[in-house]
């Protein structure tokens, strides 16, 4: 009987050790090993609960039977059993990688699970690796099917992006920009929570006329409920201008040149100046970016506001961006049934550009001469009789008084509501203002070269535009069973207005910019305004069963004032299906194969943006145009002529498109996304060229189709998950491939140059002589002559202009991002690359002539070359350089067109994060310090100073290097 009564009291006494509480605690993490605050504890099956602190760390009472939930919008859902712990740590997977990840797809969201169609999404975090507040420097390689170009080192300068492939002439080629559910906008990178690129038709379809270029959605930060946090993020660093492969000669190098081929040699005197025009046009850089950011709130109201500083010195002298964003988004929940979204941002930037041609000349300037008198002062030309080189500039004389400049405004403003009518009712209205002005303004003193002519000249520019956008929408939504159906609808109104005015005046005293001081005009006041409009209705039905079949259709019908009076309208139509197999019970306990899916979609959309001289935004297409212009006054008053002759039956680029795609996923670690699509652009908008008898230059028709095909493919791996060391690996690449479908009215080529629009070509492909090489005999060049028996021809005119066989456009490109965290160090690596696309090197025709530009700087043979010098020759590269230029080498052929494939070692960052009880004290909550560098390798074949130039033109013309960066960095919490 004790023995019984004891064996009774152990067990009660286990039971009861099993069912006390205590506190378990920890911290919350996310893969890089950074705290993340604001995330909600719970215990479940019960009410109680706890959110994070700024250090990631909870405390929560709990038993051993107990299951933690750790949860957070944008992260993957973790539990954890309790068990016999006292500290339970976690780290939580970004959504932006996962299955239920919520993805902004056009007027709606959706868990990327249920998409049909083909969308990328890019976190934040992601794009940042980059010191840039250029949206293509930012994407380029992160996404497949994206290509994205610049051709420019010039922070000022943009950039180019296209998606799946150039599909129109004239029109713009560039895809959508939706901010925060509304098209346009403004905002600042570091306030971007995501970029998701929308690629297929069934996605893009929703935004009608003008995602034909596909459609890129940004959504910045929002606020989240707890205390209020503060973060600053700021980065300091230098820039240095990459040359490449390219080398410009000095003055032994360009003696002993001039010497091989002038008839009388250049006096040994030249050497005794040896000027490096390159070293005096650029510099090392300083690159600043600070943000400073606070977020919290309540349950009910979160906020985030943001101030961002951000200055960047371009390697050219003269030659800065600075730029000033705020913004605020305030989230509340008025009532039960409404929610107010409100978002606020405005930017402010300061442009510098070099008013000289600085670039040009530090390429082709000679190095006999001085930069610099003795006392320290900038030469000028004019008065030095014996300055050899051709142009007779010295752009560091002009800048001493000369400046270009540029100031620009831009606030917007969105007003959003969202009204549960009902249970699965839902009213929404999205407005948005923005306002934006500019103006610009360039000084060339009459003591500098470029001022001299009209003794100082001063030009003003002023441009004021605002947009307004109401989209107002319904949603219904409904769960049966096994049967899920989701309705929207959307009427949409936009109108956009643009103001524009100019003056020059010249005659202005030394030293003095004002307006007021010059003597003359040297044109009347120019000014422009237009302005447009577009009506957008659109119906779009999402239904799913079981969780495994997925069908959304949509239709769109869309007016727009850029047409003409006979087709102001367009209707679009797309459609998509998906079938998750994996959630079949014949896949359901496959453990290799984790997730499968398979999707389809068509769809059709169009294209508004056409660009022409007399219409530069393309508002006036359709109508006929006339010029107010003094040159055209009677009787001393101004008249009109003229200019552009009207078109009614003008209609919208379409474009139809196809993709089919497949998701799987492998041992839970490995996640691959494959894409087929095949897309055409159908009446393309041209100026189609008109007899000088009809008196216009051109008439505005729709004349043909352009088809895109390509394949994408999208590797995401987990290559290792331990406690203190993790390793992912993100890969994507694209293939494309264009060709001209269609030509109307029996045309065979249009646009003709070095690249014209043929019929069953390449849009992109390069039309010119082919070089055949150097004549061993005698040194001469040799191009092909098909009509000739030999094939080949010394004589420039004689040689057959040709398709080459050879494009802009690259086969394939990519990137390939590897990021390791180890205990508290992170290290990242990108590299992008851009293969099989060919570039014109222009600026050859000036330092690679063979003897015809005596008077400039050449270029140092690359690497490999070797000119003619003896009969016999077999090895010859370059024709024998002669005085006045060797029988038109120089001019446009395949001589100067390059492999401009490349792999460029884009980004490398090392981050630490300091241990928390090291920042106790100085009441910080969390810092990372980190170093980055951009632009690191460059592997090319590629004679220039940067193989990247704007792929849509493939042309390299004096080029602007990019910049090689080094950052130092630091984030802090508090």
């Amino acid at each position: 009987m004790k023995r019984f009564l004891l064996m009774i009291s152990l067990i009660a006494c286990i039971f009861a050790v099993k069912a006390q509480n205590r506190t378990i605690s920890g911290t919350v993490t996310d893969s890089k090993k950074l705290p993340l605050p604001g995330i909600t504890v719970t215990v479940l099956g019960t009410k109680t609960a706890v959110q994070t602190d700024a250090n990631g760390k909870y405390a929560i009472s709990a038993d051993n039977e107990s299951t933690l939930e750790f949860k957070a919008l944008g992260f993957t859902t973790q539990t954890v059993k309790v068990g016999t712990n006292t500290s339970v740590n976690v780290s939580l997977v970004d959504q932006s990688t996962e299955l239920d990840a919520v993805t902004v797809v056009g007027y709606t969201t959706k868990k990327k699970s249920e998409i049909s169609s083909a969308v990328t999404t890019v976190s934040g975090s992601q794009l940042n690796d980059v010191t840039s507040v250029n949206l293509g420097n930012l994407l380029q390689g992160k996404a497949p099917g994206v290509v994205a170009s610049s051709a420019s080192g010039d922070p000022t300068a943009g950039s180019n992006v296209v998606v799946r492939g150039v599909g129109s002439i004239n029109a713009g080629t560039g895809p959508l920009i939706v901010v925060d559910g509304n098209i346009g906008g403004t905002y600042n990178p570091a306030d971007v929570d995501n970029i998701t690129i929308l690629r297929d038709a069934a996605a893009t379809g929703l935004y009608g006329s003008r995602a034909a270029n596909g459609v890129i959605i940004v959504t910045t930060k929002k606020g989240k409920a707890g205390e209020t946090r503060f973060s600053l993020n700021s980065t300091i660093g230098i820039a240095k201008a990459t040359t490449g492969n390219f080398k410009l000669m000095d003055a032994q190098q360009l003696y002993d040149y001039q010497k091989s081929f002038f008839t009388t040699p250049p006096a040994a005197s030249v050497l005794n100046t040896n000027t490096d025009w390159w070293n005096e046009a650029f510099r090392t850089a300083m690159v600043n970016n600070h943000t400073l950011t606070a977020s919290g709130g309540s349950e009910k109201t979160q906020f985030y506001i943001s101030g961002n500083y951000f200055k960047e010195e371009g390697t050219l002298i003269n030659n800065d961006k600075t730029q000033y964003s705020l913004r605020a988004n305030l989230t509340s929940q008025l009532t039960k049934k409404l929610k107010l979204t409100a978002l606020l941002s405005g930017i402010v930037i300061n442009d510098n550009y070099n008013p000289e041609s600085a670039v040009y000349q530090a390429y082709l300037n000679m190095p006999y001469d001085p930069a610099y008198k003795t006392d320290g002062i900038p030469t000028d030309p004019r008065s030095i009789p014996s300055w050899k080189g051709r142009d007779r500039s010295n752009f560091l004389q002009s800048l001493q008084y000369n400046y270009s400049k540029a100031r620009s405004y831009a606030t917007t403003g969105d007003i959003n509501l969202d009204y549960d009518l009902l249970k699965n009712l839902t009213l929404s209205s999205y407005n948005r203002a923005t306002i934006a002005n500019g103006r610009s303004n360039n000084y060339y003193d009459r003591r500098s070269q470029s001022g001299a002519t009209n003794l100082g000249t001063v030009s003003l520019g002023n441009t004021f535009s605002t947009t307004l956008l109401s989209s107002n929408r319904i949603k219904y939504n409904v769960n049966l069973g096994n049967h899920s159906l989701s309705v929207l609808g959307v009427a949409e109104i936009e109108g956009y207005k643009y103001d524009e005015s100019g003056i020059t005046a010249k005659g202005l005293p030394a030293g003095m910019d004002a307006l007021n001081t010059a003597t003359d005009i040297t044109n009347k006041p120019t000014g422009r305004y237009d302005q447009y409009q577009n009506i957008k209705y659109l119906a779009q039905a999402d239904y799913s069963y079981q969780g495994k079949y997925y069908l959304v259709a949509s239709i769109v019908n869309e007016y727009s004032s850029r047409f003409g009076k006979n087709n102001p309208a367009a209707t679009f139509y797309q459609t998509g299906a998906s079938w998750i197999l994996s959630n079949e019970d014949f896949l359901k306990s496959n453990t290799t194969l984790t997730f499968l899916k398979l999707r389809a979609s068509f769809g059709t959309t169009g294209n508004q943006r056409f660009t022409t001289n007399d219409s530069p935004d393309g508002f006036y297409q359709s109508l006929g145009l006339y010029n107010l212009n003094a040159g055209a006054s009677y009787n001393g008053q101004t008249g009109a002529f003229p200019t552009q002759i009207a078109n009614p039956d003008l209609t919208w680029e379409k474009s139809r498109a196809y993709n089919l795609g497949l998701d799987f996923g492998l041992f839970k670690r490995i996640d691959i996304t494959i894409d087929a699509y095949d897309k055409r652009n159908s009446d393309l908008l041209f100026a189609v060229p008109l007899p000088s008898t009809v008196g216009y230059g051109s008439i505005r028709r729709n004349i043909g189709s352009v088809r895109n095909r390509g394949l994408e493919l999208t590797i995401n791996s987990k290559n290792i998950q331990q406690k203190d060391f993790n390793w992912e690996t993100s890969f994507n690449i694209s293939f494309n491939r264009n060709k001209v479908m269609e030509l109307n009215q029996g045309l065979l080529v249009v646009n003709t140059g070095t690249q014209p629009i043929g019929l069953g070509h390449d849009m992109d492909e390069w039309y010119m002589q082919k070089w055949a090489g150097v004549n061993p005999a005698d040194g001469k060049p040799l191009w092909e002559k098909l009509d000739d028996p030999s094939g080949v021809t010394s004589t420039y005119n004689q040689a057959t202009r040709q398709y080459t066989g050879k494009s802009s456009a690259p086969k394939f490109s990519g990137g390939l991002t590897n990021t390791l965290a180890y205990k508290n160090f992170t290290l990242s690596a990108f590299l992008n690359f851009v293969y099989g696309n060919w570039v014109y090197n222009d600026s050859r025709f000036y330092f690679d002539n063979d003897g015809v530009y005596e008077s400039y700087n050449q270029q140092v043979l690359p690497k490999g070359s070797v000119r003619w010098t003896t009969p016999g020759q077999t090895d010859a590269t370059h024709p024998q350089a002669k005085f006045g230029g060797n029988l038109q080498s120089h001019q446009s052929s395949t001589r100067f067109l390059e492999d401009g494939s490349y792999l460029r070692l884009r980004n490398v960052t090392v981050g630490y994060n300091l241990p928390t009880n090291w920042l106790k004290k100085a009441s910080i909550n969390a810092a990372r310090l980190y170093v980055s560098g951009d632009n690191l390798f460059t592997a090319t074949k590629f004679s220039g100073v940067d193989p990247e130039v704007d792929l849509t033109g493939g042309v390299s013309s004096f080029r602007y290097p990019t910049s090689r960066r080094f950052v130092f960095g630091v984030n802090l919490t508090f």
